[in-house]
């Protein structure tokens, strides 16, 4: 049984990626890890970790995905925390991207993407999700997320009552005006911290990635912002999202509704 804490300590990687490079990228992260020499309860990398936002998912050999996610099972052992991140991963000859909270002893919990970036055309490579995932970690409940979910807040909507929301991102700078107060904003309406982290650099497709990886606290006070290619290690407090949803109880208030698909 897990040990209830009042607090996560939390690791927010942001870095650049190596197109379709999964051993190149799991090594740099490894090196990653390496700087952090404070204990950490959770690391957080950014979407499709491996390979970067890749839509030719058959250039990636289908054994990578599992390698990965081992992969992820050793470095928890090693930091004794949890991480998460999302993979290209093919499963019965389907692509999904497809993110992994994988904790300490090696256990793990997964989500499909829900909401593909038709922009890109990632709905015409990847199979979408249909199920959302609350992870129980260390007393708190997280609903983990990928990217485009962010712009759905229905998707997002905190009818479970966890106390974070975590989005794992590729999100270009093009559009970051709206990465920085859509975080925001799924902070406040759903009175939970939400955290957002997103790489840096340029791709082999020319998009370009400015980071801003955030949290922002259940009022929408920004905790933590980087620009930087840099680890950004964060407390947050169980006990201050009580206080405030019980305190200010918005909830109680909020639409009664259901997903039909």
């Amino acid at each position: 049984m897990e040990d209830k804490k009042d607090s996560l300590k939390i690791a927010l990687v942001q870095s650049l990626l190596h197109w379709e490079n999964p051993a190149v990228n799991r090594q740099m992260f490894s090196d990653k890890f390496e700087q952090i020499t404070e204990q950490v309860d959770l690391i957080v990398l950014p979407e499709m970790f491996s390979t970067g936002f890749t839509m030719s998912p058959s250039n990636i050999r289908k054994e990578e995905g599992s390698i990965t996610m081992r992969w992820m099972q050793e470095m928890a052992s090693i930091k004794n925390c949890a991480i998460v991140g999302s993979i290209v991963f093919e499963e019965d000859g389907s692509y999904y991207n497809r993110l992994f909270f994988v904790k300490p002893e090696g256990n793990f919990e997964s989500y499909d993407k829900r909401h593909t970036f038709t922009l890109a055309g990632e709905n015409e490579k990847y199979s979408a999700g249909t199920e959302r995932l609350i992870v129980e970690y260390k007393g708190f409940s997280i609903c983990p997320l990928i990217c485009y979910d962010l712009r759905f807040p229905v998707w997002s909507r905190n009818t479970q009552n966890f106390d974070m929301l975590l989005y794992t991102a590729n999100w270009p700078g093009k559009r970051i005006a709206a990465w920085d107060a859509l975080l925001k904003a799924r902070a406040i309406e759903n009175m939970v911290y939400c955290i957002g982290v997103n790489r840096i650099g340029t791709d082999s497709l020319g998009h370009q990635y400015p980071g801003h990886s955030s949290i922002y606290d259940p009022l929408g006070e920004l905790q933590a912002f980087t620009k930087e290619e840099e680890i950004k290690i964060v407390k947050v407090e169980k006990s201050k999202v009580d206080k405030i949803k019980n305190k200010l109880r918005f909830l109680d208030d909020r639409d009664e509704f259901s997903l039909l698909d």
